[in-house]
């Protein structure tokens, strides 16, 4: 479990205090990175390029370990990667999905119903038996979210899942977890440096240098990124 024995519940489904992370290489990707959102939040980390979005983000997923400082995330964890090819791993979209639940030890009917269910979700059920290699760069994003609703993720963590995509494809996928967000209590950080998805969010936090260096309305914080 990603963290050092704090219990994730109620008020913060995620919550970061002076993380700091650095590379063997010597470089200082975080320094006193500090953050916290509330159960049925859509936020949104923005930042320039090197500013540690994706480095937090793995962390919280426990993809890496800082050298300090201290956090926590409301289990189970969806983690959804920038390029899907790197995640999606099974010949057909059913069978992806399904992939996720295999040490669940769940019935073949219990697994069914769970990856009808995630599909149906993201609008994808009709490619249940879709070859994975014929879908969109945006269809493979759904699945991959599908992926994490069928294990019942109360947390999707989402790094950059827009880069690839086309611009109506990214305005779709976000528009379709922020509806998940909404429909199925879930709580969602998506990193992005897109200032129109912001117009989608609930909250963003602005990272700059390793830290927090704003957070709060959407709106406000897009508006100082345009100034």
């Amino acid at each position: 479990m990603p963290g050092n024995g704090i219990t994730a519940r109620n008020p913060e489904a995620i919550k970061a205090h002076n993380l700091q992370f650095q590379w063997p290489s010597g470089q200082l990707v975080l320094q006193g990175c500090s953050l916290t959102v509330k159960p049925g939040e859509f936020c949104m980390l923005l930042g320039n390029n090197g500013s540690g979005k994706s480095t937090l983000l793995k962390i919280l997923g426990g993809l890496l370990r800082p050298q300090a400082g201290e956090w926590s995330i409301e289990e189970p964890v969806g983690f959804v990667f920038q390029n899907p090819d790197h995640q999606l791993v099974m010949p057909t979209v059913g069978a992806d999905v399904a992939f996720g639940l295999v040490n669940e030890h769940l019935s073949l009917a219990e697994i069914r119903n769970r990856v009808d269910d995630a599909l149906e979700a993201i609008n994808l059920l009709e490619l249940k038996r879709r070859p994975i290699y014929a879908l969109s760069g945006g269809q493979k994003q759904r699945v991959a979210i599908a992926g994490a609703i069928a294990t019942r993720c109360h947390v999707l963590l989402l790094d950059e899942p827009t880069a690839l995509l086309d611009p109506d494809s990214q305005i779709d996928l976000v528009k379709r977890v922020r509806d998940l967000v909404k429909e199925r209590g879930l709580t969602a950080l998506w990193v992005t440096h897109r200032l129109v998805e912001l117009d989608y969010c609930d909250r963003a936090f602005l990272l700059e240098a390793g830290r927090v260096l704003d957070e709060g309305e959407p709106e406000r914080l897009k508006q100082r990124l345009q100034s």
